[in-house]
């Protein structure tokens, strides 16, 4: 009879303790589901960890984004010595290498400063004539008006290629007034070319030439870059974050090939620019970009005024292919 008792005893003991203990897992669902429902959404990304999956997965996928996303790593900047490629004349050289983010500068003082970007410009004014139908380089050739001009290659009917090559500024300046002020202002902003100023659209500023079919904003006049932003556009137009077509691409690289390279483990892809004033050459550019099976680097080299010394495009050429040879070669 004890026995008996105890045991129900046991089992009401029992009852009582189940009962209190599912009264108490039900007040803390409620609870706990009232805090979640009260939660801001930025609080419920903070507390991902403890939430239910159920409610991971109703954060949208772009918050996510936003929280994981790696911020834009600035390159690496090094100053170098290439005194000894310029021979004592007054120049700076850059050159940026995406693989290493690193872009080394020679003559840092004068590869910040801002000059007028002479023919080099034609690198911008083909990319966005390509790019927009108005140069098609099967179709390209530009009656000549039979005005004779200095350099004799210009003096003929010429195609995109050949003007491109012999840097015709009478056919660039016909492709620039069809492309219009608006779509080179456009694009100069999205590349972020130097000062974008093409407010001296006929190159009236330009004292050394007076013929309208010779002159322009990009040659000595209100359009302005420094070397080191040459090279930050030519990472803009032929960089893996490119915003321009692969077809363009290709046409501007056929007619900007070195020719006469070296070494057939390198191509050189560039632009010469050359500008006077009074008379004498005050800017001199190559720029552009290099390619090897494995890599491809950004460079630019400028020649500024300087005495009794052979200052040219040419010789900015010359200079640029031995930095860029020299340093691929080395590279690994």
């Amino acid at each position: 009879m004890r026995k008996l008792v105890s045991h129900k005893i046991y089992n009401c003991i029992l009852v009582f303790l189940l009962l209190g203990l599912t009264g108490c897992s039900k007040d803390s669902d409620t609870l706990v589901d009232d805090q979640q429902m009260n939660l801001p959404q930025s609080e419920e990304i903070e507390e991902s960890s403890t939430a239910d999956t159920s409610q991971i997965k109703q954060i949208p996928a772009v918050e996510i984004e936003e929280v994981t996303a790696e911020p834009i790593i600035e390159p690496i900047v090094e100053d170098v010595d290439w005194s000894n490629y310029f021979d004592k004349i007054n120049g700076a050289a850059v050159l940026y290498d995406p693989i290493e983010n690193c872009c080394q500068i020679y003559n840092q003082e004068l590869a910040l400063t801002q000059r007028s970007p002479c023919s080099t410009f034609k690198i911008i004014s083909s990319l966005i004539a390509l790019e927009n139908g108005i140069i098609v380089p099967d179709d390209s050739i530009r009656t000549w008006n039979g005005e004779i001009f200095w350099n004799e290659e210009w003096n003929r009917d010429i195609d995109f290629s050949d003007a491109f090559h012999a840097s015709c500024v009478w056919y660039f300046r016909e492709i620039v007034d069809e492309i219009g002020t608006d779509m080179i202002q456009e694009n100069l902003n999205e590349l972020a070319y130097g000062n974008c100023d093409i407010s001296d659209w006929e190159g009236r500023l330009n004292t050394n030439n007076d013929n309208p079919l010779l002159t322009g904003f990009w040659i000595e006049s209100s359009l302005l870059i420094s070397p080191k932003e040459q090279v930050e556009v030519m990472n803009r137009i032929f960089g893996d974050d490119t915003d321009y077509s692969e077809e363009t691409l290709n046409q501007l690289k056929q007619v900007m090939l070195l020719s006469e390279q070296n070494s057939a483990d390198i191509s050189i892809y560039g632009k010469t620019g050359m500008g006077k004033a009074g008379g004498v050459v005050v800017d001199s550019w190559y720029t552009g970009f290099a390619d090897t099976i494995n890599q491809r680097i950004f460079f630019c080299v400028y020649l500024g005024e300087t005495d009794h010394q052979n200052v040219s495009s040419a010789k900015a050429r010359e200079i640029a292919v031995k930095i860029v040879s020299d340093y691929l070669r080395v590279s690994p």
